[in-house]
């Protein structure tokens, strides 16, 4: 089958064909680095990594930018207020987004261009609305006229006639009801301090909505295939990049346009005055296989509640998975196993059946739980274990929440185990059983298989 997405820019499912065959060119709108980037940030680039890692198991050869915004007012705001260079400031910031990448398994991004780095293909994008009549020069930077362009609100709907075409809005960061003339480059004022570039376009720096457009066409090319972010950024950010991009050059900026809906907290809107609003410094006691499964669990269109309750639910699933897992990794007998070659070739098309439907990824775990279940009826050797290790590592390369190795034990828990072993051999029951209550009580559960014994901690 073919995959399906629902595409923002046209308002329906469509079935995803790159522009050219067995490749897709992807952007994906990246953190401003002026802070930890927080669960809601993550749901979307959980979203994404999924998205990603699909196309992937499709046999797609991905190409993924992502950006960071390294120079906008909240980056020259923070930085000023800690004291530090814009550099050092967004440094330590992005190299903290990083580190938590790592840590929620999130695929890396082939390129993660800096906006402090591409000042000159702004420029050159600016230019080019300047001369085109698009853009022009006020008191205090330059600005995008929206009368101009024919087709703006074509991605949120926004309709010209709607709009506060002429008025101008400096800030970076403005919500539906303040849509006018956006700044493209602005002039330097005492306010930023020393961040500035001395340019063609007068002393300044550019406006936080150029620099996607500028960033994703130097990588990616015009048109590219397929742009990702929040349900946020429709508008005005993603609508001003496609107005920026087109009427730079009239030509398609990008074909699908890929977005995610908004994470609340307990029901409410994420907020530090509510104490709901969390980083993964927030949650490091827990499992991160736990906090990526739940951010993945439902259907990237639909809002996620993240609630501790769900966060242990995701943890006891992320176990039942791996406890799935770990005991295939036991078998060892060969020869009067169940035949599994048709419950996989099930699973696998109705899975997959699941996914092409703009990734409904709810329905698709539900598919893995039966097999499951379908499993666990059965009597496997070993290679009908490995036949289905196979099927959930494919699977887990899409969800990216298991482990297909056994765990190494530490060394003295692994001479207790050893030791009641030798205990039970020589029919010593009284010392297997303190032994087994004496790993327990360090969090080790064990459990007598033909095929030896089975461990796993709690």
């Amino acid at each position: 089958m073919t995959l399906h997405l629902f595409n923002t820019l046209t308002r329906k499912k469509e079935p995803f064909e790159p522009i050219k065959k067995g490749e897709a060119r992807i952007y994906t709108c990246g953190p401003t680095v002026y802070n930890y980037a927080h669960i809601g940030n993550f749901r979307a680039f959980v979203a994404q990594d999924i998205m990603v890692r699909y196309l992937k198991h499709k046999g797609l050869a991905v190409t993924r930018v992502m950006n960071l915004t390294d120079v906008d007012d909240k980056t020259i705001r923070d930085s000023q207020k800690e004291g530090k260079s814009l550099k050092e400031f967004t440094e330590f910031y992005s190299e903290e987004f990083f580190k938590d990448l790592e840590t929620l398994n999130i695929l890396a991004a082939d390129v993660y261009p800096k906006a402090t780095e591409h000042i000159n293909e702004m420029i050159g994008m600016i230019q080019s609305l300047l001369e085109r009549g698009v853009a022009y020069a006020a008191e205090d930077g330059i600005y995008f006229s929206i009368a101009k362009d024919k087709e703006y609100g074509k991605l949120s709907g926004q309709k010209i006639s709607q709009l506060e075409a002429g008025k101008r809005v400096s800030q970076d960061e403005y919500d539906k009801d303040n849509a006018q003339d956006f700044a493209l480059w602005k002039y330097w004022d005492a306010a930023d301090g020393d961040v500035f570039w001395d340019t063609p376009l007068g002393k300044g720096r550019p406006g936080w909505h150029i620099e996607c457009s500028a960033m994703s066409i130097k990588y990616l090319g015009q048109p590219f295939d397929l742009h990702a972010g929040g349900v946020d950024l429709v508008f005005p950010h993603h609508e001003n990049e496609i107005a920026q991009a087109e009427c730079s050059c009239e030509e398609k900026f990008c074909n699908y346009w890929f977005h995610n809906s908004h994470l609340i907290v307990d029901g409410k809107k994420m907020s530090k005055s509510l104490g709901n609003f969390y980083t993964l410094r927030d949650l490091q006691e827990e499992d991160p296989r736990a906090i990526r499964y739940l951010l993945l669990s439902t259907h990237y269109r639909t809002q996620l509640n993240f609630t501790k309750e769900g966060l242990s639910a995701a943890k006891n699933t992320v176990d039942r998975l791996q406890e799935f897992v770990d005991g295939l990794l036991f078998i060892s007998k060969n020869g009067g196993g169940n035949s599994v070659g048709d419950i996989i070739k099930g699973s696998l098309e109705k899975f997959e059946a699941t996914m092409d439907d703009d990734l409904d990824i709810s329905v698709a775990l539900s598919v893995i739980f039966d097999f499951m279940k379908e499993i666990n009826k059965l009597t496997l050797d070993k290679k009908g274990a490995t036949a289905v290790l196979a099927l959930m590592n494919m699977v887990d390369s899409v969800l990216g929440v298991l482990r297909f190795t056994k765990e190494e034990l530490d060394k003295d828990i692994g001479a207790l185990v050893q030791q009641r072993e030798d205990a039970r051999k020589r029919k010593d029951f009284a010392t297997a059983d303190r032994i087994r209550d004496e790993l327990k009580n360090k969090s080790i559960i064990l459990e007598d298989t033909p095929d030896g014994v089975k461990w796993k901690r709690i």
